[in-house]
């Protein structure tokens, strides 16, 4: 962990705009018709549909994607009770996890009341605006009044996350760690330490799911909560114990199986552990100090299992996997409020999420191999990105079921691609890649099957359905590395291609690359021995028909990479180079980028091959090329160089191709945007015409901005490189690319041989 001073803490809240959340407007607003649609006299016609049908208001504003994040500022964090003003700093920051989790958009909005009837007032009066309201940061026990009256008299969901978002994941995890304790949650003792918001919360859910009353002992500043103690609250009532040999935390925990702590740190002692029963639960929940430091519990029991609200310890409980996507379902179903059935549905998602298989940027961002369901992992990590579809989904077909949703949502697998989406999971191009990649799944080779990577790529890409694959590698390796991972090899094929069973095959392979190369030098014995080599052994297998596609490039150099490329599989027909292109899916559209891996520094006719393949690629992909030749300078105005390079391949490829958009040479502002091209241009043939592909000048400004664009533009995918060129679907990554890079890349290689097919038949 990062120590966090508060000179960086101040400096990150204040640099450059001070907060951290500003509006962004979401229509057109350039020119004067934007301007009197979005405000007058346009804005009258939604008013008005509004004033007939107030539930319009979810279809011509914001309000079905807004949430309030609504605080006195009576109980901030560990702060206590500094105002409503000194608060802002954490609604803000709640108001961004909602955003950058959910797409939920979220106002902080403080109110400076602490008398419960003046602070339901004001929040009733603004509850127009919004779809949702979470209550945030109000001190115990005016919060429970609060959220009383509001769930009453509001039809929007409100929440108090300070109770209920707690209590939904540490029931996920409860659940979780019951399971691997092996006990159930009817017959667990649980101490819960703690009588504030959040602990008669998370005791109500835990008795939702099974939990009884009389194995509940809970204590407060004073001790054990017993039924006979005097001036108890409401709250503090509901779970007072009959027992009156309790007093203390020592006296309560004895043989407990459960020990809930949401109270204040170090009050937990190592002999209290070791009183407990075998497999002993411990969710230490005080922040930042929790009630006994993990490192003291594991050395008490080595068998806890183990909780704390913590970032540097296993099992964190982290209101940050529930509330984004439980007000993100509520939402989508414009539900009237957020019930016990969404509540519940909510923590079997997550805790079910716990047991599946972890996905390769979580482990990624842990700097771990693979994290799995046990004592070090019951409960999803905040940077899962299954979150948002299995949590969500949950909540929308529970507040439909239980009859407070006014939208129902009859597709969920199009529900499902849609929050994938919002989240720039996954976008409606690269689905429809995996979708005709699924109409007939080819075989794909992976070259370097004992890379973990591009292991987990195989086997996700043949659970998408949309190949299958063969491995090459030490199959002792392979299978080894694939049980760590724990990833299943049953219909994976796993080639040895250095094992004595495969003598023949490379025998068979090296006359066909012998014969073929035999006026280039080769020898029948220099071909055998390229036999050992993956990339030579696996493009064999493509050029042979003994698989249809291959994928290479996480441990080879780009430069040996080619040149087996063009040995084996051969340049395409009527071009003596190949290329690489990258998509870019953006908010804007789709984007070709070329040549992005292959060309160093193209001559002209390098460049020209590469417009004609780009113009043939971006075909492929069912889209009309519009190219930009671009460079430095525009239309002649250098006359050497690249400029003059680009503008004679532009003046070639208008004349052998008259229909085809394409202009040049140009800088890459003229090229996207069409306006300032066709005001200072107006003779460029891509007039009127958006630019959807870009072919770059050499292969240091392709690349540097593929690579530029994705790691500053979160909201972009990034799909490739795409070969271009090849006479067969041949495939290439490189050393940083993802899981799912691979996988992208794998489907684009399965529609290339499906085309491919297509071609030989005829």
């Amino acid at each position: 962990m990062v120590k966090i001073t508060k000179e960086a803490a101040l400096l990150y809240h204040s640099q450059g705009k001070p907060g951290k959340i500003e509006v962004v407007p979401t229509k057109p607003y350039r020119t004067q018709t934007d301007l009197s649609l979005a405000y007058s006299p346009g804005v009258a016609e939604p008013c008005l549909e509004i004033q007939k049908n107030p539930h319009d208001a979810y279809k011509y504003t914001n309000k079905g994607n807004l949430v309030a994040v609504i605080s006195n500022g009576t109980a901030v964090l560990g702060l206590g009770d500094i105002g409503a003003m000194s608060g802002k700093p954490v609604m803000e920051g709640k108001s961004l996890l909602f955003k950058i989790y959910a797409a939920v958009d979220a106002f902080d909005i403080e109110v400076n009341e602490k008398e419960p009837d003046k602070f339901i007032e004001a929040v009733k009066a603004i509850a127009p605006t919004f779809g949702g309201i979470n209550l945030e940061d109000i001190k115990a026990p005016e919060c429970f009044e609060i959220e009383r009256r509001l769930k009453e008299e509001l039809d929007i969901p409100v929440m108090h996350d300070d109770q209920h978002g707690t209590a939904i994941i540490s029931a996920a995890g409860l659940i979780n760690a019951l399971e691997v304790a092996g006990k159930k949650i009817e017959n667990a003792r649980i101490v819960v330490n703690g009588a504030g918001a959040a602990a008669i919360s998370c005791t109500r859910l835990y008795c939702s799911f099974g939990a009884r009353k009389e194995n509940i002992i809970m204590l407060d500043s004073k001790g054990v909560i017993t039924a006979d103690r005097a001036n108890l609250t409401e709250q503090k009532r509901e779970f007072a114990t009959t027992r009156t040999d309790l007093h203390t935390l020592a006296e309560a925990i004895k043989g407990a199986d459960v020990f809930i702590g949401l109270s204040k740190g170090n009050i937990l002692t190592k002999d209290m552990v070791r009183s407990m029963a075998d497999r002993p639960i411990i969710f230490a929940l005080a922040n930042p100090v929790p009630e006994i430091s993990y490192e003291d519990a594991k050395d008490a029991r080595p068998d806890v299992l183990m909780s704390t609200g913590r970032t540097d310890y296993p099992n964190q409980i982290n209101n940050v996997i529930g509330f984004p996507y439980i007000f993100r379902g509520a939402l989508d179903t414009a539900a009237k409020a957020i019930n016990e059935e969404m509540k519940m549905a909510a923590a079997r998602a997550i805790a079910e999420l716990a047991r599946r298989p972890v996905p390769d940027i979580v482990n990624r961002a842990y700097h771990v191999r693979n994290f799995t369901f046990g004592p070090d992992y019951f409960i999803p990590k905040p940077v899962d990105p299954r979150l948002i579809t299995e949590v969500s989904m949950a909540v929308a077909k529970a507040a439909i079921e239980s009859g407070v949703a006014r939208k129902e949502i009859t597709d969920w697998k199009a529900y499902r691609q849609h929050l994938r989406e919002l989240m720039g999971q996954e976008s409606k191009f690269t689905q429809n890649l995996y979708d005709t990649a699924r109409l007939s799944p080819k075989r794909v080779v992976f070259a370097e099957g004992t890379h973990p990577t591009m292991l987990e790529a195989a086997i996700r890409a043949k659970e998408e359905g949309i190949c299958h694959p063969v491995l090459l590698g030490n199959d002792v390796a392979i299978r080894r590395m694939a049980a760590e991972m724990e990833l299943n090899l049953e219909g994976v094929d796993v080639i040895n291609l250095r094992d004595d069973a495969q003598n023949e095959r490379r025998m068979h392979y090296a006359r066909i690359l012998a014969e073929k190369k035999q006026r280039e030098g080769y020898t029948l014995q220099e071909a055998v021995d390229k036999m050992y080599e993956r990339n030579y052994f696996g493009m064999m297998m493509v050029e042979t028909g003994d698989a249809d596609a291959f994928i290479t490039g996480l441990y080879t150099k780009y430069s040996n990479t080619i040149k087996v490329a063009k040995e084996v599989i051969g340049i395409k027909p009527g071009y003596r180079h190949f290329g690489t292109m990258h998509l870019i899916n953006s908010k804007k559209g789709v984007f070709f980028i070329a040549d992005t891996l292959i060309n160093r520094h193209p001559d002209t006719e390098a460049l020209f091959d590469i417009a004609k393949l780009s113009a043939s690629t971006v075909r492929f992909f069912n889209r009309t090329p519009v190219i930009a030749m671009l460079s430095y300078s525009n239309f002649g105005t250098d006359s050497i160089g690249s400029p003059a390079a680009v503008h004679e391949v532009v003046a070639r490829m208008q004349e052998a191709y008259p229909d085809l958009a394409i202009d040049g040479e140009m800088q890459v502002n003229f090229a996207l945007d069409k306006e300032l091209r066709d005001e200072k241009y107006p003779f460029t043939r891509l007039k009127g015409m958006d630019v959807n592909t870009l072919v770059f000048p050499n292969l240091t400004s392709a690349n540097a901005s593929y690579k530029m664009l994705k790691l500053m533009a979160e909201e972009i995918e990034v799909v490739g490189p795409i070969q271009m060129g090849l006479n067969k679907p041949i495939h290439f990554t490189d050393f940083e690319s993802s899981v799912r890079d691979i996988v992208n890349v794998t489907a684009v290689a399965v529609i290339d041989a499906i085309v491919q097919e297509k071609i030989d038949a005829q």
